[in-house]
């Protein structure tokens, strides 16, 4: 384990020699594992990476994961609403992500876990937790630096659900405050940062609904030799902003005395270098091994328009395992 100095120096430099690596670092960026090829072992780490990874294909099972759910009740999570909504009203935050943790039983093991769902980013890391994220976090390929933030959720089966999403002025302003934070924390090391597509729809299938999920696109150029500052380039973007909220800095605070647990690797970041260009998810869609419990830890954005009914019932919607 690295802490965030010697993990930006060691991805500094394995990518300057074009050494494939595994990266995995905690919401806090306090924990780093940097693994290159030759140290990932099948039986501590599973992953799939769009198209990278050391799992076997045929053990896929793509048979329904039933998960019974615990989560927290209403009336503690609208205090934790309400106080992070009262930070915004007080001017301290514009856009907080505020998550909980909703103890569920599952068939199974995460293993399985890992090997019954589909999606971008998968990992399985020593049976502490599994990953199967939908969210980017950013993907660098021949110099052009993209990032792809999304924020914004809601129950496909609804009517025109879409047109829900897409006209709602509270899911608008919130995916808006994201795209102009990573715009900014893009523009440390890459220059014509830009938005190429703003609020296009993502489906997802699950095993309980079919949620629909707003995304936008933004690229810059970053300079010649940036893969000797590699690790610079991703902890500069660290957190994600779509899963802290903005400002940053204050934000972290709030959400620390909000919260009342550890997110631990939930929230963080997992990546792949395959030696030339670099891909990374956002690690949500997460369940924790607690001493033989499993815990989903999810969540959304609050802002100043925001309603604790829908917040409440968006955190409990996340609780799922994708299966197509």
């Amino acid at each position: 384990m690295l802490n965030r100095s010697e993990a930006i120096a060691k991805i500094n430099d394995l990518a300057s020699q074009g050494s494939p690596f595994l990266f995995i670092s905690d919401f806090k960026g306090e924990q780093n594992h940097i693994l290159p090829n030759s140290e990932i072992k099948s039986d501590e780490v599973l992953f799939q990476i769009n198209g990278h990874g050391n799992a076997s294909g045929d053990q896929v099972n793509h048979q329904s994961i039933p998960l019974e759910k615990s989560p927290l009740a209403f009336d503690e999570y609208q205090r934790k609403f309400e106080f992070a909504l009262n930070q915004i009203k007080q001017g301290n935050s514009y856009l907080l992500n505020l998550t909980c943790p909703t103890p569920v039983r599952g068939g199974g093991s995460l293993k399985e876990v890992f090997y019954h769902s589909n999606a971008r980013y998968r990992l399985w890391f020593k049976d502490k937790f599994v990953v199967f994220s939908p969210e980017i976090f950013i993907q660098i390929n021949d110099g052009v630096l993209a990032s792809y933030p999304m924020k914004g959720t809601i129950d496909a089966d609804l009517p025109n659900a879409r047109e829900q999403l897409l006209n709602s002025e509270k899911e608008m302003a919130e995916h808006a405050t994201i795209v102009d934070l990573i715009r900014n924390d893009m523009s440390i090391y890459a220059r014509n940062v830009t938005v190429e597509k703003f609020r296009y729809i993502d489906e997802i299938k699950t095993n309980h609904k079919h949620l629909l999920q707003a995304s936008s696109k933004i690229t810059g150029k970053l300079e010649d030799g940036y893969l000797n500052k590699l690790g610079d380039i991703i902890f500069s973007l660290l957190p994600a902003g779509s899963i802290s909220g903005a400002p940053k800095p204050e934000t972290l605070e709030i959400i620390q005395q909000v919260e009342g647990y550890e997110r631990g690797y939930y929230t963080g970041v997992m990546g792949y270098f395959d030696g030339k260009n670099f891909d990374s998810g956002v690690m949500i869609r997460f369940i924790e091994n607690q001493n033989g419990n499993w815990v989903y830890k999810s969540g959304g954005g609050i802002h100043a328009l925001s309603d604790v009914a829908s917040e409440y019932q968006e955190m409990i919607d996340k609780v799922y395992v994708p299966i197509y």
